[in-house]
């Protein structure tokens, strides 16, 4: 076991780099004090015992930190926390040093603050610590739960969001109201507002769990489904009084449609837009596609 004095050191050396990380994944607010604080008394934790495994402090630190953080991003719409200004034994610091003020400063700029804030978490995270800081996709994967090249996508995605600028959000809003006007319309059985919101030209596709778990409830008045159905008039007539236990949900960061059912997403609606109508729905049910999809309730 290492003595305190000298595990606080240690963790003190680091703690510049984990508050920046923490900074650029949750923004310059009390969470990422939190997280980093979090992330103290888990190292703590992990060395009251004999041996707690930890080859290179640095690499375990950011891991930690970027978890801490990935569950914040999940849990910020749905369970706000109350900030508290507790310290729970934090290690001894002095004041910020050159480095430490230099790296909070540059953590977050307003204009890249507004961009990541439209992204899924899993994306943020991923592109943060590879763009950012540099961490192997080898290192991440296991952070966010997904493959090495899942990972891959989830960072060139945002990639491609931060580089497009602030215009992202206005479109993931249009790309919103267009979901929810769907949805509406499709609860309520209105078959001239599902008209309006989907294209003459909108292609329904579902995989095959989907096609299957709609034959086996066909009985309850479950519509019939195969694996493509195109034109918005027998498109609307799938969707017309059904989706009602569906809910709005970010799915990889876009706008779309999820069922979930006891804490487990069942299927995903992915939706692609285009001038303000859905031009595709992809009916997603198969579980293997479902765990690689980054689903945020909204």
């Amino acid at each position: 076991m290492e003595p305190t004095g000298a595990l606080a050191a240690r963790f003190t050396e680091h703690r510049p780099h984990l508050l920046a990380v923490a900074q650029r994944l949750l923004g310059p607010t009390g969470e990422a004090d939190d997280a980093v604080q979090e992330t103290w008394l888990r190292l703590q934790r992990a060395y009251a015992s004999a041996d707690p495994g930890i080859e290179n402090l640095a690499a375990w630190l950011t891991t930690v930190v970027a978890r801490i953080a990935l569950n914040l991003l999940r849990a910020r719409r749905t369970h706000p926390e109350e900030s508290t200004d507790e310290n729970h034994d934090a290690p001894p610091s002095a004041d910020p040093g050159p480095e430490e003020q230099a790296l909070a400063a540059d953590a977050m700029g307003p204009a890249l603050l507004v961009v990541l804030d439209t992204l899924a978490p899993a994306e943020r995270l991923a592109f943060v610590l590879h763009d950012v800081f540099g961490l192997p996709f080898d290192e991440i994967a296991p952070i966010v739960e997904r493959s090495v090249p899942a990972t891959r996508q989830l960072a060139s995605r945002a990639r491609r969001r931060v580089r497009g600028g602030g215009s992202v959000t206005d479109d993931v809003v249009r790309r919103r109201e267009v979901v929810e006007a769907f949805l509406t319309a499709s609860r309520e059985g209105d078959f001239g507002a599902l008209l309006a919101v989907l294209d003459p030209d909108v292609v329904l596709r579902a995989d095959p769990v989907a096609v299957s778990m709609a034959a086996a409830n066909a009985g309850r008045g479950a519509p019939e489904l195969s694996d493509q159905v195109s034109g918005a008039d027998a498109v609307a007539r799938v969707f017309a009084g059904r989706a009602r236990a569906a809910a709005p949900a970010l799915l990889d960061g876009v706008p779309g449609l999820a069922f979930a059912m006891r804490g487990r997403t069942l299927s995903l609606f992915r939706m692609t837009i285009s001038d303000g109508r859905i031009t595709a729905v992809e009916l997603v049910a198969d579980p293997e596609t479902i765990a690689e999809v980054d689903v945020e309730f909204t």
